[in-house]
């Protein structure tokens, strides 16, 4: 496709969810810096769209669905580029574009870079891009523009119960300990959700002591979301979006992690995010029933990790050091905390 007089284009695939938008800014990123004079065109799902316009690489958002063709709207892209999967399903949505380049990880019919199961998520599709495109990719480069919104609230302590599966929901009585002991000490305290997380934040806000003022869930747009988050004094979660939402944004976290191993999809090596993991989960992140890792870290653990960070509003945030869990990942660094139980 090559519009405006002839500027080529070239698409980049992720429709999956917020955290997967997220941990694939760096990579597109990288693609940029590839293709500096092409039109960067960025397939993702229809209710990312307003947080994807926030990526500075990114030209135009098209609105896609996993797995299903794309309505594209003009000749073939110059480059297509799959941040989707390992294929071959997701290699077969951009080859049907019929691209002059395609970027994808090795598969059948698809020649490419070689997939590594173990590898960090953020960390994988940069070496995608690095080895297919020949350009450094900053696996740091997870920023994102501050909504042109004005936040609900600034300065909060943002408490998040949800995640998109049970298998990844610290229990609410759990946050809402969590929740009570933070505004005894003096924070504002919201808690967050989506639209389907109303009765769940607002659980959770009663069972701390708050009023129906503190339930955020239901009551912003995405936008909003981020734009408390990029405001937030501290945020509180499960491995879920608001956490990369934070990573983006690089406001202090604490992230509590089950199925999945921190080393695949924690964040960064930075002083302000504390991951606490207990290792051994059942690595299923779609799970129907609590994992059994995230269902051993306590509130006790989950308090003294906010104590290390030492984060007044503004402020610069400590936390202690330890080395990652899993074996073979000593490259992703992670800050891991109360690994006994």
């Amino acid at each position: 496709m090559t519009p405006d007089g002839g500027v080529p284009v070239a698409m980049v695939l992720r429709p999956l969810g917020l955290g997967d938008l997220l941990t694939g800014v760096p990579a597109i990123r990288a693609v940029r810096a590839a293709v500096p004079g092409h039109r960067l065109v960025l397939a993702t799902t229809p209710t990312l769209e307003p947080l994807a316009r926030l990526i500075d690489a990114v030209d135009e958002v098209l609105p896609a669905r996993e797995l299903e063709p794309l309505d594209w709207p003009g000749p073939p892209p110059e480059l297509a580029v799959d941040l989707h999967g390992k294929g071959p399903a997701s290699h077969v949505v951009v080859a049907a574009l019929r691209p002059g380049r395609l970027l994808t990880f090795d598969s059948p019919g698809y020649p490419g870079p070689r997939w590594y199961p173990d590898e960090h998520e953020v960390r994988r599709w940069c070496r995608l891009v690095t080895e297919g495109l020949g350009v450094a990719a900053d696996p740091d480069a997870l920023d994102l523009a501050v909504p042109a919104v004005t936040p609900p609230v600034s300065g909060a302590t943002v408490v998040h119960p949800g995640a998109a599966f049970p298998g990844r929901r610290w229990p609410p009585e759990r946050f809402a300990a969590v929740a009570r002991h933070l505004a005894a000490g003096g924070h504002d305290v919201r808690i967050t959700g989506g639209p389907d997380e109303v009765e769940l934040a607002s659980s959770v806000a009663a069972a701390a002591g708050l009023g129906p003022d503190a339930v955020l869930a239901g009551r912003t747009s995405s936008l909003e979301l981020a734009a408390v988050v990029a405001a937030a004094r501290v945020v509180v979660s499960g491995d879920t979006g608001v956490a990369h939402l934070a990573t983006a944004y690089r406001r202090p976290s604490v992230v509590l992690f089950g199925p999945v191993s921190p080393p695949l999809w924690g964040p960064p090596p930075r002083p302000q995010h504390v991951v606490l993991w207990h290792g051994d989960g059942t690595g299923d992140p779609w799970g129907t029933s609590l994992d059994p890792a995230l269902a051993t870290i306590t509130v006790s653990e989950v308090i003294t990790a906010l104590a290390a960070l030492r984060s007044p509003v503004g402020g610069t945030q400590t936390s202690p050091r330890s080395p990652a869990l899993a074996e073979g990942v000593e490259q992703d660094r992670l800050q891991v905390l109360g690994v006994d139980g």
